[in-house]
């Protein structure tokens, strides 16, 4: 495996190691903690059985969102995570030019495709709700990312993009998931 995606699977494997639900077993957010782990955990396996089956740019894009459901339950206070996410450099480099084209449109198309979720959303509790700021700390972080893939995708950076817009989808995700954010749009654009 190349050095930038040996470096972000290690650290996100690690990382889920080293994760564990923040929540009073009986509580009902102990099963959103739980598909939180589930997902994640899920998408560290995919990004691994695409790597061994020579498609790097899916392996990097499971990475990438399994590691924004792991942070975004961190952020939300129902994980205790070890590490978090953080840019890889030189993954513009771990793609190899025989999966370019591959890698274009899967970053065109995660760019799209997280605009338009972005659009099909909307808060979910009542503002007077103490659970209503988790809102906005889902949004700031995909909207941070957001702009940081596009400020990759401008400079030909597709694999940074693409890892960026991953991430912030599995952020975005999981604000569904966990009930703070509503669909209003597409529900294909979601996994929950």
């Amino acid at each position: 495996m190349n050095a930038p995606l040996a470096k972000l699977c290690r650290s996100f494997t690690e990382a889920l190691e080293d994760t564990n639900p923040q929540i009073n077993p009986s509580s009902p957010y102990l099963r959103v903690a739980e598909e939180i782990l589930e997902m994640a955990f899920a998408y560290l396996e995919d990004g691994v059985v695409f790597y061994k089956r020579g498609d790097p740019v899916n392996a990097l894009a499971a990475w990438c969102y399994g590691y924004g459901w792991l942070d975004a339950g961190a952020n939300l206070g129902i994980l205790i995570v070890s590490s978090t996410f953080s840019e890889i450099p030189g993954l513009h480099s771990s793609i190899p030019p025989t999966c370019t084209e591959h890698l274009e449109e899967k970053t065109e198309r995660y760019q799209r495709m997280l605009r338009d979720a972005c659009l099909s959303i909307e808060d979910a509790p009542d503002e007077s709700s103490p659970i209503y700021p988790l809102c906005s700390i889902i949004r700031d972080c995909v909207d941070d990312w957001q702009m940081k893939g596009e400020a990759y995708h401008a400079r030909q950076d597709s694999a940074s993009a693409l890892a960026a817009y991953s991430y912030a989808y599995g952020w975005l995700d999981c604000g569904v998931r966990s009930g703070l954010l509503r669909i209003t749009g597409d529900r294909h654009l979601f996994t929950a």
